[in-house]
């Protein structure tokens, strides 16, 4: 039984011609529900930072504007993400089963990464080397 999940959230971009990461946030979720509950968080978060809702809060003029239709509508991908049950379920099973879960968005600058992982999975994974090495 998997009883911790280890979850990030970071955001890459391209700064001076390399990939760099810049992390978010990170948790170590004591259950399996926390994880997701944390996972949905997260990506709310980044939603409501990248589409704030105009009627929540008063924006100077000229401050909200709309994108190209070519331009990927990460705030919608990662909403519909928290909003589906079934994507949650799944994550859950993969969780439970001890699989890394790696939920990704990207537009035209950024890719946001939400991964989660189990605690055991990690140790056990460590110590498989040690398992296969030959004695002489």
């Amino acid at each position: 039984m998997h009883d911790e999940f280890l979850c990030h959230v970071t955001a890459y971009g391209t700064c001076g011609g390399q990939r760099i990461g810049v992390p978010l946030g990170t948790y170590r979720a004591p259950t399996l529900a926390l994880a997701l509950w944390w996972l949905r968080d997260r990506a709310s978060w980044i939603a409501e930072r990248l589409d704030p809702t105009p009627e929540g809060t008063v924006f100077p003029a000229g401050a909200l504007v709309p994108v190209a239709d070519t331009v990927a509508d990460v705030p919608t991908l990662l909403r519909a993400w928290c909003a589906d049950g079934d994507r949650q379920e799944q994550a859950a099973d993969e969780l439970s089963g001890g699989r890394l879960v790696r939920i990704a968005a990207s537009d035209d600058t950024t890719e946001y990464e939400l991964l989660a992982e189990s605690v055991d999975a990690l140790r056990m994974q460590r110590t498989v080397p040690a398992l296969v090495v030959t004695m002489a």
